[in-house]
């Protein structure tokens, strides 16, 4: 894919390029495909289905690629959703439905029988209310592979790690297939951004920094990053940190435009009217690791989430699994969704959320049976318009 020259050209390319993620894999194609999600769940045989749980900041798009490790301002590493674009004060049943389909999907791309599915399901609802009932964190030993893992690996990675993956070297940005030019009022506005007060406040006082005096913009670009994203505004900017003694540190800067988000919210429930304060704001409240790292600013008149990246911010990936390891990271995945959820809750609220979640089975299945008819209806529709989806791009030419 040629970069384009102009801001005006992007359009075609980017939409290109999400077109021909999402044709990959029925597992990508869950990531691309939040708003047939949601219009999926509003049709009437699935909405009569769904109980309205505690209203509470949600996710919103809580699929497999959206959970993993994130460092905080100190550096300590945890398991937290990694993604709140979508994030609205929401049911949170919606978490589990969107979660359920992308490990199902999973489940599917690695070839596991059914009964794996109606088994994830059920370990689902066991890690999610065990977080209700505020009992204690799994012993780490139960971890799934994958994110014992990728959470080790988290744990060895620095600066130069990230520099190597993103950058050809630690001055600049490398134009070309990830990283394209800005035009030149892209570029007064981000150098406008990083004058800012409480943008330099940030990046000074995060870990590291304390003796931090100034911070230098030493790069910027358009970055062609993310899958149902693509086609809004994203910015990457690489800021030169210049400490008391004169030693200087690099941080990679994301700035990601705040669009207004399909997931569904509570009824008589009121969001920020700025797009990037509800993403922050519903961040801290469910990834308090990531929220101490992002701010709401405006670039160009338009509503963008700055963040700092950390070298130690990863995301899981599960190219195949094994029909334990599913199980596993549905027990453990679904955990920490409760956790970030119960956080929000009264004690009363909890214990009522519980109650109706553990209420009914279905037949042998210790899930309820909303659940388990979602994820099946769901499984299909979105295998049929996957299929229709990689017939178009077959079609297309791609």
């Amino acid at each position: 894919m040629l970069a384009p020259t102009e801001p005006a050209e992007r359009g075609i390319s980017l939409d290109a390029c999400r077109v021909r993620k999402m044709a990959r894999s029925a597992h990508a194609f869950v990531r691309g495909s939040t708003d047939l999600f949601y219009n999926w769940l509003s049709v009437a045989d699935l909405a009569k289905d769904i109980p309205q749980g505690p209203p509470v900041w949600i996710c919103g798009d809580c699929h497999l690629g959206n959970l993993g490790p994130l460092a905080d301002a100190e550096g300590r590493i945890d398991i937290q959703i990694r993604d709140l674009d979508q994030t609205v004060i929401g049911n949170p049943a919606y978490d589990l439905i969107r979660l359920a389909l992308s490990l199902a999907s999973a489940a599917r791309g690695s070839d596991l029988p059914g009964i794996a599915t109606a088994r994830i399901v059920e370990a689902m609802i066991d890690g999610y209310t065990r977080a209700l009932d505020l009992r204690r964190a799994p012993d780490e030993t139960l971890q799934p592979q994958l994110v014992r893992a990728v959470h080790k690996r988290a744990l060895g990675r620095k600066w130069r790690h990230l520099a190597r993956e993103r950058l050809d070297a630690a001055t600049k940005l490398p134009i070309g297939k990830r990283f394209w030019k800005l035009s030149d009022e892209e570029r007064e506005g981000i150098e406008g951004i990083f004058a800012e007060p409480e943008v330099v406040s940030l990046l000074l006082r995060l870990s590291a920094r304390n003796s931090a005096r100034r911070l230098h913009l030493r790069d910027a670009a358009y970055w062609v990053k993310g899958c149902s994203s693509l086609g809004a505004g994203r910015y990457a900017a690489l800021v030169e940190v210049e400490g008391n003694s004169g030693r200087r540190t690099s941080a990679l800067i994301d700035l990601k435009q705040a669009l207004a988000p399909i997931a569904l919210k509570a009824p008589r429930t009121r969001l920020p009217r700025d797009n990037a304060e509800r993403i922050v704001g519903g961040a801290r409240a469910l990834s308090p690791n990531l929220g101490e790292r992002m701010l709401p600013v405006r670039l160009l008149g338009k509503s963008y989430v700055l963040r700092e990246l950390r070298p130690q911010d990863l995301k899981i990936e599960a190219d195949q699994f094994t029909r334990p390891e599913a199980i596993r990271a549905a027990y453990y995945l679904s955990y920490v969704v409760g956790r970030a959820h119960a956080g929000q809750l009264d004690n009363d609220a909890r214990a009522a959320w519980v109650e109706e979640l553990r209420a009914t089975s279905f037949g042998n299945l210790d899930a309820p049976p909303w659940l388990w008819r979602s994820v099946v209806k769901l499984m299909g529709r979105h295998e049929a318009a996957y299929l229709e989806h990689c017939r178009r791009y077959a079609v297309g030419g791609g």
